[in-house]
């Protein structure tokens, strides 16, 4: 995993309305959280973008943009997010299978998809906070909150 204080590798992905997403797009006017979660539709991945998803108005309200990141197709995303009401931006790293995921330390050879990596990214670009957990954990949302309250982003 990328370590805090490492320059945030840009990345072009595609999102749910297969439009190009690119990262250095943000910076310089927003700080953004990098989500990566194993696959959609799985038990764990749902409570964690269910809770994401109410925590969304806060992070806007700190003016953080949120970024979602799976190895699942734009499609998949697409009716997951239909399925579930949800607002959030998903991006496929679909292709290169994981190239972001693994630009970023986070992706599972083992399991062919993203651990659960959360990266906080300053308007620098600069990784400010970060963790990893493995599939099977879920992460909360309470916690990338505070990291976003204890971001000093001049």
């Amino acid at each position: 995993m990328l370590q805090v204080g490492t320059p945030a590798p840009d990345f072009t992905l595609k999102d749910q309305n297969n439009q190009e997403v690119r990262l250095s797009s943000y910076l310089g006017s927003h700080p953004v959280l990098l989500v990566f979660y194993p696959l959609a539709f799985s038990g764990t991945c749902s409570g964690e973008m269910a809770a994401l998803e109410k925590a969304l108005p806060s992070f806007a309200a700190a003016g953080v943009s949120v970024l979602t990141i799976s190895v699942d197709s734009s499609y998949s995303h697409k009716i997951w997010l239909e399925r579930e009401s949800w607002s959030m931006r998903m991006l496929a790293d679909f292709w290169p299978h994981g190239g972001v995921a693994r630009s970023y330390g986070v992706f599972n050879e083992s399991a062919g998809f993203a651990d659960r990596g959360t990266f906080l990214i300053d308007r620098a670009g600069s990784i400010r906070w970060a963790e990893c957990l493995g599939p099977g954990s879920s992460r909360d949302t309470a916690v990338w909150l505070a990291a976003v309250a204890s971001l000093d982003d001049g």
